[in-house]
């Protein structure tokens, strides 16, 4: 008889300082398949889900789907879309309570209404429903706030390890391939994490450069000692005001062998001494305007990443500076990409392409963090439903839609006004707005890191501007009420450093 497993994705990176709860809504918005269609719409694509599916093959599975859903990082989720989407992967393991295993990709810091870690909540009721002996296997997002609950509800934790993520799909076939030696019987999985008094490090998460790379290096190696099945480097959420909210270091070895331990407080030191790493420079919108008039040579655009309004990790993808900077800056042949504000995109799209018009655009949601309504005068170049699908590392083969969509041309500069909010990773998001990225001498796209996996490669520089918004690096303007305290670097070092000792 062949094994039964259920799989499903409910994901969420919940920035509690956003005052733009998620809901439903905004789930259905950027990914909602249930049944039999998550199986068609993602086979063969960069996530997770397809990696489950690709090792089902393989080992003989019968999948029992169930959802897969996913929204723009925001505020917290809201209550009922926890008990709809939620429920739907917790109905189809009641539905298959004696099934062999549950295989999940999560994110790993979803803050609900209800919970701070809602990722719990939700393995805790899978949990009472399969009983202590039915394998729970999880894949995480590389920034997951891991919570010791988590670390005892599911026996399996894989977490990216690439930021630009583009290793999902690998990543769901690993803890697919641990579920199945769990199912057989040939390994008794169990997790444990470490943690430091520690709410930003491993420089983000980034791994293009700085600490990530020779950490990454040494998990690979521990995982080649017996009984060490996965050893994960999380970078945390910092933009989750929770108590466990920080880098962990996770291992999930065969059995409770304190060695398991031994390792993620290894790994977990290393971390801590690189604290303070920082690879990126942050220059005002201005500086980067002016760097990117003045760049010469070399072939393909300059790209300005505006850092601190990405909607990947729960900017409001509406703040101007960095617009206004272009504009007032006099660039020529550039292109913006994009600004959240579905009245906007209604009023351009109801003009039509070709009209002349003048709107008040970006800037509603939070006017003091990132700059307010930018007045601007253009033509209305084109006009789209948003439906695109991803092409690059990030998210390969996905469909998924900016809603409706229009780009205004002032000045030299191209705007792509969008009606859903959503991180600028890929080249399509401007092909399918009638822009050619490549083209270009200056593009800015609203992503603080994930857009070097497409735009990298076309980039002939790329500049980093903090514009204020409620992602700035600074963190200024936000204030953290529910960590655990002391945390480095919201107290000193010298507390943490006593707190480490007396531990």
């Amino acid at each position: 008889m062949p094994r039964t497993v259920v799989i499903g994705e409910f994901a969420h990176e919940t920035n509690t300082f956003s005052k733009i709860p998620t809901t439903v809504e905004l789930f259905r918005a950027r990914q909602c398949l249930a049944g039999d269609e998550l199986l068609s719409g993602l086979k063969d694509t960069n996530t997770e889900i397809a990696g489950f599916m690709d090792r089902a093959a393989v080992h003989g599975w019968r999948l029992v789907p169930t959802v897969s859903t996913t929204a723009s990082p925001g505020g917290r989720v809201t209550r009922q879309a926890v008990r709809e989407l939620g429920g739907m992967i917790v109905d189809g393991v009641r539905a298959n309570a004696d099934c062999d295993g549950v295989l999940l990709a999560l994110h790993g810091a979803m803050v609900t209404e209800g919970s701070e870690d809602g990722e719990s909540e939700l393995l805790a009721q899978i949990r009472e429903i399969v009983g202590p002996k039915t394998p729970i296997a999880v894949t995480l997002d590389l920034h997951a706030n891991v919570t010791d609950r988590m670390t005892g509800l599911a026996n399996i934790l894989v977490s990216y390890r690439t930021y630009p993520h583009i290793d999902m799909r690998d990543r769901g076939a690993d803890a697919a391939d641990l579920l199945e030696r769990a199912m057989a019987g040939e390994i008794r999985p169990r997790t444990v994490a470490a943690r430091r008094p520690l709410l930003q490090g491993c420089n983000h998460g980034r791994t293009h450069d700085g600490p990530m790379i020779p950490l990454l290096e040494e998990a690979r190696r521990f995982e080649h000692e017996p009984g060490v099945l996965a050893v994960s480097i999380n970078a945390g959420f910092w933009h989750a005001d929770i108590f466990e909210a920080g880098p962990t270091v996770t291992v999930t070895g065969d059995g409770d062998d304190p060695h398991y331990r031994q390792i993620a407080e290894i790994l977990m030191d290393k971390v801590w001494e690189r604290r303070d790493d920082n690879t990126l420079e942050f220059l005002t919108p201005e500086k980067a305007v002016s760097l990117a008039a003045e760049s010469s040579g070399g072939t393909g655009p300059v790209v300005i990443a505006d850092f601190a309004d990405n909607p990947g990790g729960g900017g409001y993808g509406d703040a101007t500076n960095l617009l206004r900077a272009m504009l007032e800056g006099g660039l020529e042949n550039a292109a913006f990409g994009g600004i959240w504000d579905p009245e906007a995109a209604q009023v351009m799209t109801r003009a039509g392409e070709g009209a002349e018009i003048t709107l008040d655009l970006g800037g509603r949601t939070e006017p003091a963090m990132g700059g307010g309504p930018v007045t601007l005068t253009g033509t209305v170049v084109k006009t789209t439903d948003g439906t695109f699908r991803y092409r690059g590392p990030m998210h390969g083969g996905v469909e998924s839609c900016l809603g409706p969509s229009a780009v205004i041309r002032s000045g030299g500069v191209d705007v792509a006004v969008v009606s859903h909010n959503m991180q600028w990773l890929d080249l399509e998001m401007f092909f399918s707005n009638g822009i050619d990225p490549r083209e270009k001498s200056v593009v800015a796209v609203k992503s603080m890191q994930h857009f070097r996996a497409a735009f990298g490669p076309i980039a002939r520089q790329v500049l980093v501007a903090d514009c204020g918004a409620l992602c700035t690096p600074s963190g200024e303007g936000i204030e953290f009420n529910k960590v655990r305290r002391p945390v480095y670097p919201l107290n000193s070092l010298e507390s943490c450093l006593k707190f480490i000792g007396d531990g």
